[in-house]
């Protein structure tokens, strides 16, 4: 058996054992795949798959033993190669952060170019997408750690190292009426034509979870996948918007003001996310202590190599 045959049967499992998917992200063609499984088959002398027909419906016991070795010997042998290019490379190299636009717009900033002075040579790719789009790069090695909020379904392939809490803010413009209460409530937000994150973002869920929760309805305006968006729609008054607090800067954002909504809305922690058993490079592992400085090299190597739940 080649460890190609292992990792088109872990991409095939990734896919939802749809072949033609499978083949898309491995970039080769469906009936390729299908013949390494097979082959795969064969030298184990077991079947994997249960089939109707032609079709793949599901994984047969003993496949299902044979996939988490397979995730494990696919893991190492790209740990092998990471660590060769690793000293091949010295202190150059490539890192992919996949994240949300507010934690690359506001958060990331600083870390980044802290991290491009020590690391000059690393060729730094932030990729940006919704949760669900940034768990599945990490989890497939599209990326090599993520920067954002955990996932609302547990991924066992993952290690999730908690960074830091993240809160909502209200963004008005000056003189608006909110700004003259006390305490704000949630009825007087829903008051107000509110602007919010785009249906795909789990930011929108918790807010709107809020105003569920209270039988409120708010008048919902726009949409948006990114808070820069929101206010600049809060600054020609077509409505406030709630926003992660970190989108806000008392001294750039002098056109808005902001109100603190943490009594309103839950809280999210900010996480750094790993794939289980990746090799940590050293500029890597530079990158996520300037996001997270009170995590300490041993403690983020006995997660990383710890056992899925």
């Amino acid at each position: 058996m080649t460890l190609q045959q292992l990792r088109y049967l872990c991409r095939l499992v990734d896919c939802g054992l749809n072949i033609s998917q499978a083949a898309r992200t491995l970039h080769t063609s469906q009936p390729g795949v299908s013949r390494y499984l097979h082959l795969l088959e064969d030298e184990l002398g077991l079947q994997l798959f249960v089939r109707d027909k032609k079709r793949i419906v599901g994984l047969t016991p003993a496949a299902q033993a044979i996939v988490a070795v397979c995730r494990r010997m696919v893991s190492d042998a790209d740990n092998l190669e990471h660590i060769a290019k690793d000293y091949r490379a010295g202190d150059a190299g490539d890192l992919t952060v996949a994240t949300f636009h507010t934690h690359a717009r506001y958060t990331l900033p600083p870390v980044i170019e802290r991290f491009t002075r020590r690391y000059p040579r690393v060729r730094l790719r932030l990729r940006q997408g919704y949760l669900s789009q940034i768990a599945h790069w990490v989890k497939n090695g599209e990326a090599d750690l993520f920067v954002a909020t955990a996932p609302s379904e547990p991924v066992p392939e993952l290690v999730l190292l908690p960074c830091h809490e993240l809160h909502r803010v209200i963004l008005t413009p000056p003189g608006h009426p909110l700004l003259g209460r006390r305490r704000v409530a949630l009825e007087d937000v829903a008051a107000y034509p509110v602007m919010t994150y785009d249906y795909e973002s789990a930011a929108r869920s918790q807010v709107m979870r809020a105003f569920h929760k209270k039988h409120l309805s708010p008048n919902v305006v726009v949409r948006a996948t990114d808070a820069d968006v929101m206010k600049t729609y809060v600054q020609r008054g077509v409505g406030i918007a709630i926003v992660a607090h970190t989108a806000y800067d008392r001294r750039q954002d002098s056109g808005l003001r902001a109100i603190d909504a943490r009594h309103l809305f839950e809280s999210s922690t900010v996480h750094i996310g790993l794939r289980r058993n990746a090799y940590l490079s050293n500029h890597m592992m530079h990158f996520i202590e300037l996001v997270a400085p009170r995590l300490r090299r041993a403690q983020i190597e006995s997660a990383v190599n710890s056992r899925a739940p």
